[in-house]
């Protein structure tokens, strides 16, 4: 009852900031709490200059921290709020006021356990960046490194842990009176921000992310991770290399320095596909705020908090839904979806492939240049709702991730066709991981992990026979019949096992030949 009521007044609030910034159809829509938006609709502020999306993220950006980091995960969803709203959100700029130096200054000593002046040769006094999470000073180590600062705003666990339980409260309210809504899962998108918003408040884990990116990256040129000081990195703190480039949205300075479009915009798409289809590992925030361009034509980037992960089967899902996108291919696109079990077994094959021709031609007939992978994975959302689709979060945030990659290739070299231009790369990976031989490989290496655990089984069934002998309350036949049981399941393990081992030899030896 006091969570409810407490939620209901904050509810209030809320939909009365987004009266006045005219954003009041984001409740109404999902008829959340009609009594609370009748009583707003009366200070609502018209606003025709803006579109919808820009209204909310104006809306957004008022209340603060945690609903900013909501409408950076609604873009990602535009099956559940519009491909128009979701691009506007895509755009919400993550700028808030700062606190006070003293305060950052406070944080880093009670957290590195050291006076700043111990740990900095020079401390700017001024942040070169605040957001919803943190803000960024400039520094110089006692050792001479030039660094970048991290800090975590104050207090701001219990901010998100309040509004979270709100969001959860909103989401609960939705799928129970809206059962539509059901199949977009708004409770499981509270969980994922949740999680996200987690490894966020964690700088640690936002310094690990870097580690990672930079190893996978190591050879690859034309792609920068800034190294990570872990002497001066804790939960609240994060110091990272600082980065001298030009910012990648700085397009007039990086033409006046004469530097070569064409190469700038290829190093970006070759960047993604490398981290998106090699790796399985992705910066999943590229706005222009966090990316630079190097004296040689490198792009550096910085902010890892939020990244996206793709296991091997999402990989090869994509690139088989790409393939047949690409090809014309819509039966294709239609065999794999049902395959994967993202559209349902009831729902007509034949259809969903002709849903798929219908959004894909007037993408695909445009001329080579102007057209966006990017919006045709956007477009095939948008058909979620018609064949219960179930939409895997980490594509939603991939879609999201090669919007804005493809906005940053297209500022350089606007006749570019980002996946034309990685061809041959293209090509690679497909012969690595499509062929025949590739898949066959791959179903060894399962194969064998399978055979790998074998041990653990026959331990566990021995273990498990042991204590059923052991249980004095139990009849001779109830143990007999138990451990008859047992050795069934045993011998079938075995038998699999078995099995598996002769299927995995006979693949080794037709693999190589």
């Amino acid at each position: 009852m006091f969570r409810a009521t407490r939620n209901t007044f904050r509810l209030l609030r809320i939909a009365t900031v987004l009266a006045r910034h005219d954003a009041l159809f984001s409740l109404e829509e999902t008829r959340v709490a009609p009594v609370i938006t009748t009583i707003t609709r009366l200070i609502r502020r018209r606003n025709k200059e803006l579109r919808k999306g820009q209204r909310l993220a104006n809306a957004l950006t008022e209340l603060g921290p945690s609903f900013i980091k909501l409408g950076q995960a609604l873009s990602t969803r535009s099956d559940f709020i519009g491909d128009d709203i979701a691009r506007d959100l895509t755009e919400l700029q993550d700028n808030i006021p700062p606190f006070p130096t003293a305060q950052a200054r406070r944080i880093i000593e009670e957290s590195l356990g050291e006076p700043v002046e111990t740990l900095f040769e020079h401390f700017e006094d001024t942040p070169v960046a605040a957001a919803s999470i943190a803000q960024v000073y400039f520094a110089k180590t006692r050792d001479g490194k030039d660094v970048a600062v991290k800090i975590l705003r104050p207090d701001i666990h219990k901010a998100f842990e309040r509004d979270l339980d709100l969001f959860y409260w909103i989401a609960e309210l939705i799928e129970r009176r809206l059962p539509s809504y059901r199949r977009m899962k708004p409770q499981e998108m509270v969980h994922t921000l949740g999680e996200s918003v987690a490894f966020e408040l964690d700088l640690r884990y936002e310094a690990a992310a870097a580690v990672e990116l930079k190893k996978n990256t190591r050879d690859d040129k034309g792609f920068y991770v800034p190294t990570i000081y872990w002497e001066y990195t804790s939960e609240y703190v994060l110091t990272l290399e600082r980065i001298y480039g030009i910012p990648v949205s700085n397009l007039e300075l990086l033409r006046k320095e004469g530097y070569d479009f064409g190469t700038i915009a290829y190093n970006a798409a070759s960047t993604f596909f490398n981290q998106v289809f090699r790796d399985g590992f992705f910066h999943a925030d590229p706005h222009p705020g966090n990316v630079f361009i190097l004296h040689d034509h490198t792009i550096a980037v910085v902010d890892f908090g939020i990244m996206g992960r793709l296991e091997r089967k999402d990989r090869i899902f994509l690139a088989e839904v790409l393939y047949g996108f690409l090809t014309e291919d819509y039966e294709r696109v239609a065999r794999v979806h049902k395959a994967s079990g993202i559209v349902p077994p009831h729902k007509s094959e034949e259809h969903f492939a002709l849903a798929c021709r219908a959004i894909a031609k007037p993408i695909l007939d445009k001329p080579l240049n102007e057209i966006s992978v990017a919006r045709l994975l956007g477009q095939l959302f948008q058909i979620s709702e018609t064949f219960e689709m179930q939409l895997q979060p980490q594509l939603l945030l991939l879609q999201k991730t090669m919007m804005l990659t493809e906005g940053v290739g297209r500022s350089f070299k606007p006749d570019m066709n980002m996946w034309k231009m990685v061809e041959p790369l293209i090509k690679d990976w497909a012969k690595e991981n499509l062929s025949a031989r590739a898949q066959m490989k791959h179903t060894v290496e399962e194969t064998a992990q399978r055979l790998r655990k074998l041990p653990e089984i026959l331990d566990k069934a021995e273990r498990t026979l042991n204590r059923l002998a052991e249980m004095p309350e139990k009849t001779e036949e109830d143990v007999k019949q138990s451990a008859r049981m047992e050795e069934s399941h045993l011998v079938s393990g075995i038998l699999i096992a078995t099995l598996a081992a002769v299927v995995s030899g006979f693949s080794v030896w037709f693999a190589m030949q």
